[in-house]
């Protein structure tokens, strides 16, 4: 209220109490690579809006494209629309202890929420990820699959990633590791990095195999890391779609082709242990067909599970930064549950969470049951949020019999209109 003095009008401009939750964006990438070997490392993280700024800013990748470059590409191909590059130049390495370099100098960038480092199949490299990724906890990792594989290597890449020890630090990651049988494993399968793990929360994931694209210069066909592609085709799904869609059954574009033609059944060897492969269907073209992180934990089995997670516990920090410092009472309370649920309603109106209702789909609790006078001594406030996620429809069953002409089948029974006649 002003002090007023003087007989006349005026006005006062008032907070009219709800302060609505924001969803931050979940489309801009972060990649790691190398430009060229005779460069040395960068000391920024750059921003790119398309691939003809990427271009502009190392033209030394016309003549010489290399894994980061081919997959910046594709990133933008696939309907990417901004990413970030650190370029490790001349070291060859994709994280280092101590120092800002590579993935550290994505550590203060929150628009990042996909994570890759193209190329990189090492032990070290995978770790080096999964660890930025469960650090930050507001982002997912694609790790590219092995680069050579021989039909016989796939039962080899499963034993690998099964038989694996837990996953460790990018310091304290494993050498290069056989199958136990006296031959190395497969490029990529090195004991360390993509086993599933119980205490892994669903933040990287992996994809397989390479893919074929066409070389700018020579016009010939090369391998190429999937990780860029794949990041392009998540970003198209979230902007079409939402986080919440599983970014597969979905095409890559700018593809000729892919290294190894994954059958069916070498699908159902790979995809229990999470390993999310790349097929050519005939009617479709080169589809991704898998959508599932490299945790052993089933709440957090499935992709757009954990990336919407991420983006609902991101939107809600940056949102209600408003609370800290307040009086931290009943008022209070109710206004974070006030918009705390407003936010998730509208998720839910837009697909994004199980239920008939909203009551089904979330509840949100800040009371004095989560606010006991210990927490408000301590400065806290607790507030109580469940959720119930949408997941995929991975595995679709008709159930079809046969039945007699003109007859109806019996009840509990696949027949009708969907049977056929005998």
């Amino acid at each position: 209220m002003g002090n007023y003095a003087t007989p006349g009008v005026y006005i006062e401009e008032v907070s009219s109490g709800p302060r609505p939750i924001q969803a931050v964006g979940t489309r801009t990438a972060g990649f790691v690579g190398q430009i060229a070997k005779h460069k040395k490392p960068a000391k920024e993280a750059e921003v790119f809006n398309s691939y003809r700024q990427f271009l502009t800013r190392f033209p030394e990748v016309k003549e010489a494209p290399n894994d980061l470059s081919r997959s910046v590409r594709g990133f933008f191909e696939n309907g990417g629309g901004r990413c970030w590059v650190a370029d490790v130049g001349e070291t060859g390495e994709v994280d280092r202890e101590g120092e800002r370099f590579g993935l550290s100098l994505f550590n203060a960038i929150d628009e990042i929420a996909i994570v890759a480092a193209p190329g990189f199949t090492t032990a070290a490299a995978y770790d080096a990820v999964r660890a930025h990724c469960e650090r930050l906890r507001d982002r997912v990792g694609i790790l590219d699959g092995p680069k050579d594989v021989e039909p016989r290597d796939i039962e080899r890449l499963t034993r690998a990633i099964q038989d694996a020890p837990p996953p460790r630090r990018a310091a304290a990651a494993a050498p290069d590791a056989g199958d136990g049988d006296g031959d190395p494993a497969p490029s990529g399968s090195k004991k360390g990095g993509l086993r599933p793990s119980d205490s892994d929360r669903g933040f990287v994931t992996t994809y397989f195999p390479w893919l074929l694209v066409r070389d700018p210069g020579s016009k010939e066909a090369v391998l190429a890391p999937p990780a860029g592609h794949i990041a392009g085709v998540w970003a198209r799904t979230d902007a079409l779609r939402g986080v919440h869609k599983a970014p597969a059954n979905e095409p890559v574009l700018g593809t000729t082709g892919l290294a190894y033609d994954v059958t069916a059944q070498e699908q159902e060897i790979l995809n229990p242990v999470g390993v999310n492969c790349i097929r050519f269907f005939a009617r479709g073209g080169v589809l991704v067909w898998g959508a599932r992180t490299l945790s052993a934990d089933p709440q957090w089995r499935y992709l757009n599970v954990r990336r919407l997670f991420c983006m609902i516990e991101e939107s809600i920090i940056t949102s209600t930064r408003w609370v800290v410092f307040e009086p931290n009472d009943e008022r209070l309370w109710k206004a974070l549950k006030r918009d705390v649920s407003a936010f998730l309603r509208l998720l839910w109106r837009d697909g994004a969470l199980m239920g008939r209702t909203p009551d089904e789909s979330f509840y949100v609790k800040c009371d004095y049951d989560t606010n006991t006078p210990e927490d408000i001594d301590a400065g806290r406030v607790v507030v109580e949020v469940g959720i119930a996620p949408v997941k995929p429809a991975e595995f679709i069953v008709f159930r079809i019999s046969q039945s007699e002409p003109g007859g109806s089948a019996s009840e509990g029974e696949g027949g009708g209109e969907g049977g056929g006649e005998a």
